[in-house]
């Protein structure tokens, strides 16, 4: 029998499900923030990881052949926020953690706008520029 949240991710749009996948990378690192408050370096670790994962899996469904100029901004921008978790579980640092999830906040505003219809499918990307933050700071049509 399937979950609610199952249930609600299996009516979304592919948008929605790009939302939501970065509302996972924040709720992890949130729960990695939490590991260095409570100094549990493994929760930390596992926590850093499962939002690792949830990069990665965003960043190999980027189709730079069809996204052009956007698709290059969303790489830049998931290898930097890749690093800065790397970095930050490296250092325990609750304010590397809070960088990073302000900069994924930031990004998933513009899909929820795109999900909403207010956006265009180029506002995620163009949302790094226009929020003071450049690509290396801060997927529907991009993915297969």
């Amino acid at each position: 029998m399937a979950t609610y949240q199952q249930r609600i991710l299996e009516g979304a749009s592919p948008v929605e499900l790009v939302v939501a996948l970065y509302d996972g990378i924040a709720r992890f690192l949130a729960g990695a923030i939490d590991a260095v408050e409570r100094g549990d370096v493994e929760g930390r670790r596992a926590a850093a990881k499962r939002a690792l994962d949830i990069l990665i899996h965003l960043q190999a469904r980027l189709r730079m052949d069809v996204g052009g100029r956007p698709a290059q901004a969303l790489s830049e921008f998931y290898a930097s926020i890749f690093a800065q978790i790397i970095q930050a579980s490296q250092a325990a640092s609750i304010r590397k953690f809070e960088h990073a999830i302000e900069c994924v906040r930031t990004v998933r505003e513009a899909w929820k706008q795109v999900a909403r219809g207010n956006g265009s499918i180029d506002e995620p990307a163009s949302s790094l520029a226009t929020q003071g933050m450049s690509a290396r700071e801060g997927h529907t049509a991009w993915t297969a």
